[in-house]
């Protein structure tokens, strides 16, 4: 509302690009923030759609830049955890793990608090205190029985963490129970706890070229092993 009308159709139309683009095609995605940067960079929602996209692509000093401005403009602390992961991503766990000390932490919402939680016990991975970055993510959100949004990922990370720790039996348990969770197949949870399981897959579609090869004799026995179980799967 602080932009000239057709100014700022220029600029919304680039942020909806960037909205569409950032998941499939994020060096695209980062292309279409440098224009709407260009044309308002006094205007928050620039600087934090710019921000997303350098993240996006890896580029954690310009990003880190981007939130921090999109902070001094707002007065808000919503972007702590992905500024402390942008430190971890420049190779300073520790500032990040500073981060995670600070008051803004307790400005946050339980959804920011949690993702708090995840960057820290990232960052701690990172600087190789792998128990320590099981403790941290032990917490009441974890425990709940409650599905929320940040539930799958949390419970993803954990499992991770225990599996890293070689605590495999407990990492079986979590997988499960994030596969329990994860509704619209955010994490790939069914594939560790299914590596772990010694599941093998089978790319259906290759195994069929292969045979498509070879001379056509009597059909092959399709039927599952004394097991009830059948090697016909394949990955996301």
């Amino acid at each position: 509302m602080s932009l000239p009308k057709t100014l700022a159709e220029d600029v919304a139309k680039n942020l909806v690009m960037v909205a569409r683009l950032i998941d499939e095609d994020p060096e695209e995605a980062y292309e279409y923030s440098r224009i709407a940067l260009r044309l308002a960079s006094r205007v928050a929602a620039v600087r934090e759609a710019a921000g997303f996209a350098a993240y996006a692509t890896q580029k954690y000093t310009e990003a880190l830049a981007e939130f921090r401005a999109t902070k001094r403009m707002t007065g808000t602390v919503d972007l702590w955890p992905v500024m402390a992961d942008c430190e971890r991503g420049l190779g300073r766990p520790e500032r990040a793990m500073a981060m995670a000390g600070e008051p803004e932490v307790q400005r946050l919402d339980k959804a920011g608090q949690v993702e708090m939680r995840l960057v820290a016990a990232g960052a701690r991975r990172d600087m190789g205190q792998i128990d320590a970055a099981i403790v941290t993510l032990q917490s009441p959100e974890l425990a709940s029985h409650s599905v929320q949004p940040w539930t799958a990922r949390l419970r993803y990370a954990y499992a991770d963490a225990l599996l890293a720790a070689g605590r495999e039996d407990e990492a079986r348990e979590w997988f499960a129970k994030t596969i329990e969770s994860d509704k619209d197949g955010s994490t790939d949870a069914s594939d560790r706890l299914a590596e772990l399981e010694g599941v093998e897959f089978v790319d259906v579609e290759d195994e069929s070229d292969d045979e498509s090869d070879e001379p056509q004799a009597d059909a092959p026995d399709r039927s599952v092993d004394g097991d009830g179980d059948s090697a016909a799967g394949g990955r996301d």
